[in-house]
């Protein structure tokens, strides 16, 4: 009986590579588009949430997206309660 080896999908991908991709959805992730009116009324929009899910959707080397998703979501939290981002008040 012939036994078949099977090909695994392994990534090579230097630990500087994996350790920007991952500092680019920390800084990506903690974006946050906050519109705020005249009246007090403000609403905050993660765009860098969403556009971090697009960029982890199609990525080429999927490392572990678990981990991306899990880097996204501590940075949309904490640019939330951070005073930077896009403010428009109108």
């Amino acid at each position: 009986m012939a036994k078949t080896k099977r090909k695994q999908n392994i990534s090579n991908e230097m630990d500087g590579v994996y350790l920007l991709k991952l500092a680019l959805y920390v800084i990506l992730g903690s974006m946050w588009l906050k519109i705020s009116s005249d009246s007090g009324l403000q609403l905050p929009i993660p765009i860098g949430f969403i556009v971090g899910l697009l960029f982890a959707c199609h990525e080429h080397f999927r490392i572990d997206r678990k981990i991306e998703y899990a880097a996204l979501m501590v940075a949309m939290l904490a640019g939330y309660f951070a005073p930077y981002g896009l403010y428009v008040s109108f």
